[in-house]
């Protein structure tokens, strides 16, 4: 194999940490959109769900847009992963889009229903069904996917669906109710605040729960991903995430206790974040895990020069117009 010129080393590594940014900033927006989306099949009357409702109802659509630079910026970037990667994952796809749809459709149709009960529970069940999709999706990660010699899916249809993905799918899905419960404490007031309270520190154990059971057994029945982890210097920051992780939940659950409005949000967020970086670690330099790498999988670099020079300009206005929209729309919502 012959090296690497400087050029095509450095493009797929911006383009994967351009991909991952943008997956990040849609994990954690839109988790939170699908979490009260989920909490909003638990809310005991219209009037709660409506003030669920109203809460995203200036920044649900904004949120996706993350997740539509991030599908346009992958198959851009690296054509065979996208190639690759929806064929794996075609049905946790499908589920996704069907959940997204039905979240969209019902937010609209029941502004105007004069019974709202139908819509209540597709928007519900919608951003559960999303959530679910996502969770299989991220559990193939981690799975990995089969391919042949030129990197296209030489796998089977259900590859995706085993109990480790299972579990990492209901484990994300955890994680967005907790995420959902912090924004809806920082949005309510009351006895409605009070019991997203309650609902974040549920969310917090059983997505901790989760969260070990992936870190231990990712290393443990992965080769690749053991010999890759435990190697130097990743074997340092392999040890002090989890470490990090323990610490954020401590601080998480200490200011739920105290009943604290914004502090809890911030140390998800820095969970969220911590857990992407380790994604990171366990997936890098492969962008078809196990076994195709961002270099093999990469456009050409003129290609990547170009996309470059558009994001570069996109990026700025995407995040300015998310930051406008959360000052614009700050506060709390009442029920009058």
């Amino acid at each position: 194999m012959e090296p690497l010129q400087p050029l095509q080393q450095f493009l797929p590594q911006v383009w994967f940490f351009i991909l991952g940014l943008f997956l990040f900033l849609y994990v954690l927006l839109d988790g939170f959109d699908l979490g009260v989306g989920i909490l909003s099949l638990t809310a005991s009357s219209e009037e709660r769900r409506t003030i669920l409702m109203t809460s995203l109802g200036n920044v649900w659509d904004a949120n996706e847009t993350w997740l539509v630079l991030m599908g346009g910026s992958l198959f851009g970037a690296f054509p065979l992963a996208y190639a690759t990667i929806l064929n794996a994952l075609y049905l946790p796809a499908v589920i996704m889009v069907v959940g997204l749809i039905l979240r969209a459709v019902s937010f609209e149709f029941r502004e105007n229903a004069e019974n709202k009960l139908v819509w209540n529970i597709a928007f519900g069940v919608g951003s559960f069904i999303a959530a679910l999709g996502q969770g299989f999706a991220l559990g193939s990660v981690f799975e990995g996917i089969t391919v042949d010699e030129s990197g296209h899916f030489a796998g089977g249809i259900w590859d995706w669906l085993t109990w480790r993905s299972i579990i990492v799918a209901l484990t994300l899905v955890q994680g967005y109710v907790l995420i959902g419960s912090t924004y809806l404490i920082l949005k309510t007031t009351g006895e409605l605040q009070a019991s997203y309270y309650k609902t974040a520190t549920i969310a917090t154990w059983t997505t901790l729960i989760g969260a070990i059971f992936i870190t231990v057994t990712t290393p443990v029945l992965s080769e690749q991903a053991r010999e890759h982890l435990f190697s130097e210097p990743l074997i340092y920051f392999f040890e002090t995430i989890p470490l990090g992780g323990i610490l954020l939940v401590y601080l998480l659950l200490r200011s739920l206790r105290n009943k604290e409005e914004v502090t809890p949000i911030i140390w998800t967020f820095l969970l969220f974040t911590l857990s992407f970086v380790g994604l990171g670690l366990v997936i890098f330099p492969n962008i078809i895990p196990p076994s195709v790498t961002i270099y093999q999988a990469a456009a050409a670099p003129s290609s990547l020069v170009f996309m470059l020079t558009f994001i570069g300009f996109l990026i700025p206005i995407v995040l300015a117009y998310n930051i406008y929209n959360y000052f614009v729309f700050r506060g709390k919502i009442v029920t009058e």
